[in-house]
């Protein structure tokens, strides 16, 4: 099969952990490790990653050195996409022994100018903080904020994912039989121009949303959404929580999801399996299982 394994931020930063290269490393190669499974079962592989607190860490910095020449996010984003992707790159190699070719594509994602997100924005970046200085550094540097359970964080807008124009590349590649690293955080945001030409935009991409069309525009037979939770729940976080281990596209959508954090994995995987494949939730270290139906949370047309 070809899978898409989306890995989520928690493969790379785990919340409270400090944001060093040494740490991120330490977690990209236990991530490697249980993704090595997936290549090593004889399915071809893709991964997409999360990079919130990474690109969030590096506006932090320009910031701090001349905020006047602050780079844009798309330029941020292209940033950790090779940064992530490099450290990713290395661990599977590493963990396959060299014996697989793999590689790291910079990903541009195409999104509508006029997608009402960039008057909403909601998708999380960046470290954590207290409300005071949450709201200090906003008036600060003229940022949006929200709640992120008991703290604060920046907030940007996150458009949805229309066009991969470097999905060719990507066909490529794996017609070569490399193991293909891409859409990194989402891709990079970018619009197209009436000439046709492509130009970045201010935002980061969901990464499940744009895994969700890499995943369906490719032809992959799954899509593995990868996090630090078992799998779905109903009533996560109450005495009466219970896991959901098989659901259809129409059952998923009826579920009233937390949006900041299952939710929108959920919705990935409804809009992919939508379209014929079907889409596993659950833990990183389950991967092979939750391809194979033993774990995690199972959503397909015939549930």
């Amino acid at each position: 099969m070809l899978v898409v394994a989306a890995v989520g931020g928690n493969a790379l930063l785990k919340r409270g952990e400090p944001l060093t290269a040494e740490t991120q490393r330490a977690n990209v190669r236990v991530a490697a490790e249980a993704l090595v499974r997936i290549v090593r079962a004889g399915h071809r592989l893709i991964v997409t990653h999360g990079n919130g607190p990474q690109v969030g860490l590096l506006a932090l910095q320009g910031d701090a050195y001349k905020p006047d020449e602050a780079y844009p996010l798309d330029v941020l984003g292209a940033e950790t996409e090779g940064m992530i992707g490099y450290l990713i790159e290395q661990e599977l190699e590493n963990a396959l022994g060299h014996d697989h070719a793999v590689a790291t594509l910079l990903t541009q994602v195409v999104v509508d100018p006029d997608d009402p997100a960039f008057r909403n924005p909601t998708k999380f970046v960046g470290p954590v903080y207290s409300r005071n200085e949450a709201e200090t550094r906003a008036k600060a540097a003229g940022w949006s904020i929200a709640q992120d359970g008991d703290h604060w964080r920046r907030v940007v807008p996150s458009p949805q994912p229309v066009e991969i124009p470097d999905l060719r590349v990507v066909r490529l590649l794996l017609d070569q039989g490399v193991i293909v690293i891409c859409a990194g955080g989402g891709g990079i945001p970018v619009v197209r121009r009436a000439d046709g030409s492509m130009v970045g935009i201010e935002a980061v991409i969901d990464k499940d949303a744009a895994s969700a069309l890499l995943a369906a525009d490719i032809g992959a037979d799954a899509l593995l959404l990868l996090t630090d939770v078992d799998a779905v729940y109903e009533g996560f976080g109450t005495d009466a929580a219970r896991p959901l281990r098989r659901l259809t596209p129409g059952e998923g959508r009826a579920l009233d999801l937390p949006k900041g954090s299952m939710g929108p994995k959920l919705t990935a995987a409804c809009d992919f399996a939508a379209r014929g494949g079907f889409a596993g939730i659950g833990r990183l270290a389950d991967a092979l299982e939750i391809l194979g139906g033993t774990a995690g949370t199972r959503v397909a047309q015939d549930g």
